[in-house]
Parts: structure tokens; sequence; C-alpha cells
């Protein structure tokens, strides 16, 4: 019986990082060109570069690894998905007793709002903003909390 990886583990991936030609369904959104499939260790390392005190988006994110394999994009579902590994490897690497972990609660929407999907849901991120000073908006209705500064720059 095979079993399961542990997130620290699966930021190793050997296929990845690499940059293909943006596939035809997503040409209509994205445009022709190409797009970075970025490894898992690349996302990290980008969100390990957020100091304290700022935020970043998913956005920033694929623009940066964009930009530094000259891609014309990074693909959001990838990059999504491999910023809640971050997450969750952190998390595992904090339950290990590590102090310096990959500060993923940094990482928030387009649109300022927290991140359901982290570890410990939206009030373990809003705990950790608040710890590092960020004001953060009440969500209204469905909305999620927003990130101050995030939100009065829109």
């Amino acid at each position: 019986m095979k079993t399961r990886k542990t997130w620290r583990e699966k930021m190793d991936n050997p296929n990845l990082p690499k940059v293909v030609a943006i596939p035809p369904k997503m040409q209509k959104r994205m445009g022709a060109g190409t797009m970075l499939l970025p490894s898992p260790r690349e996302v990290d390392a980008c969100i390990r570069g957020v100091h304290k005190g700022e935020v970043t988006t998913v956005s920033k994110i694929r623009q940066t690894l964009a930009q530094k394999y000259a891609a014309d994009t990074a693909c959001p579902l990838v990059t999504g998905i491999f910023v809640r590994i971050a997450a969750a490897a952190a998390e595992e690497d904090a339950a290990a007793g590590k102090t310096r972990i990959t500060p993923y609660w940094r990482v928030v929407r387009d649109d300022g709002q927290l991140n359901p999907k982290f570890p410990g849901g939206v009030e373990r991120q809003a705990e950790h903003l608040r710890e590092e000073g960020h004001r953060l908006l009440k969500g209204v209705g469905k909305r999620l909390p927003t990130v101050a500064t995030l939100a009065e720059m829109r």
C-alpha cells in the first residue's frame, strides 16, 4: 500500500518548471503565447520574499515568475495549487518545531480578500496578518475579510 506524500514532499516536482504554449481553451481569456508551469519550490520562494508588513497576490506571484522565464503568463491554476501546497508545507514545518516557515498568510486574493483554503481558514490568516500590523475590513454578506491596504487602493 502506498503512503500519502507529505506536503513538504509535494514541494519537489522534477518535471517543473516548464514553459508551454497557452492551450487553445485558455487563449480566449489569456491570448496566444507562452505560459509558465512553475515549480512548487519557486512559488514557495516568491512567498518567502514577501516581507513582514507587506502582502502579495497570486497574480503578482504569477507575474514575477512569468517574467523570470520570459513567458507571457504563468498558469493561474497551477500557481494557485502550489500556493496552497506551500501553505500546508509551512504548517507541517511549524508542527515539526521549525520557527522560520513560509509566510503564506501574506498571500491574499487579487481584491484583498483572505483565502479560506489556507490552513486554519480565514480566521488563522487574519490572526497572522493582525500580528504583523495589518488592518482588516470585515466581510459583508458572502465577502470574506479584506486587507485594508489593498481594498483602499482599488
